[in-house]
């Protein structure tokens, strides 16, 4: 995942330095023993032994500074919080979503989604995502809290709507993945206790829901940023600023309609969706909606 803003300009920082001490490296290593002048032996032994050791001075710059660095930059130490987060909810949400028809088939009893099936599902997919075990990040440190704590919510709210979900007789429940997204979060706001937030958030003429509407921050960069035909696709924008009279670091992760999307929020525009809503009338590739994530200080 690659961030634009605050810690974007570190990570460029640190490409620069590792360049400037690569292109250093390579000076040294083409320059001839021999165009030290003649020496005997043992002087064009010590010369040798000097330029290994500055040459390992700059590969341990190039490679074990910057490294260092940056995981002891607490901007980026926040971004790879967030994208954490994001994958983990976005894991979470897929597993409803790939399960609508087992969920709405009104022949069904027990569907077998308890919360600890979901996670286990929403684990692989996060892993599959990301290349990263969550249980390999360390639980002491704020990812890993406010991870543990993201995946305790997506169990409480499975384990809290198991009456809906294998309610039999009814056909559509309305355990859509947009729902189940909002109820995890707000499991998991209550569960950070003041340490981190995250709202599943869109464009204004896209809100559904009320909570969900974008504050004055977060329509600015969903206006100017995320909107824009020349942001990256799936590129996060990223700021430290002051909210809610605290500093924090707020990230914006824009999600797309997929195929999926369209049988709620595609066309024909204005016609109802099986939720009772109007049709958005979007199309596939369009942003449909952001995750808004918000670590303080």
């Amino acid at each position: 995942m690659h961030y634009h803003g605050q810690a974007a300009s570190r990570l460029l920082s640190l490409a620069k330095f590792r360049s400037f001490t690569l292109n250093l490296f390579v000076r040294i290593c083409t320059v001839r023993i021999g165009s030290f002048g003649k020496r005997d032996g043992l002087a064009k032994r010590f010369v040798v032994k000097q330029k290994a050791r500055l040459i390992f001075c700059i590969l341990a710059a190039t490679v074990i500074l910057p490294t260092s660095l940056l995981l002891a930059t607490p901007i980026d130490k926040d971004a790879a919080t967030a994208q954490n987060l994001a994958a983990m909810l976005r894991a979470s949400w897929t597993v409803i979503s790939n399960e609508q028809n087992r969920i709405n088939d009104p022949e069904l009893g027990d569907k077998k989604l308890s919360g600890t099936v979901v996670l286990e599902q929403a684990r692989k997919n996060f892993q599959a995502a990301t290349g990263i075990d969550p249980d390999t990040i360390d639980p002491t440190s704020q990812s890993g809290r406010l991870l543990r704590d993201q995946m305790d919510a997506i169990v409480e709210v499975m384990d809290a709507n198991q009456t809906t979900i294998n309610a039999k007789g009814t056909g559509f429940k309305g355990f859509i993945p947009a729902l189940f997204a909002r109820l995890v979060n707000e499991a998991f706001v209550r569960r950070a206790n003041g340490e981190a937030e995250i709202k599943l958030t869109a464009p204004a003429d896209r809100v559904r829901n009320r909570k969900a509407r974008p504050d004055a921050w977060e329509d600015d960069i969903i206006e100017t940023k995320l909107l824009s035909p020349n942001w990256p696709r799936g590129q996060p924008y990223s700021a430290t600023v002051e909210f809610k009279g605290r500093s924090a670091f707020r990230v914006m992760v824009p999600e797309y309609y997929d195929s999926s999307c369209l049988s709620c929020h595609g066309s024909p525009k204005g016609e109802l969706d099986i939720t009772g809503y109007p049709k958005e009338g979007a199309k596939e590739n369009e942003l449909g909606g952001i995750i808004s994530i918000v670590l303080y200080d």
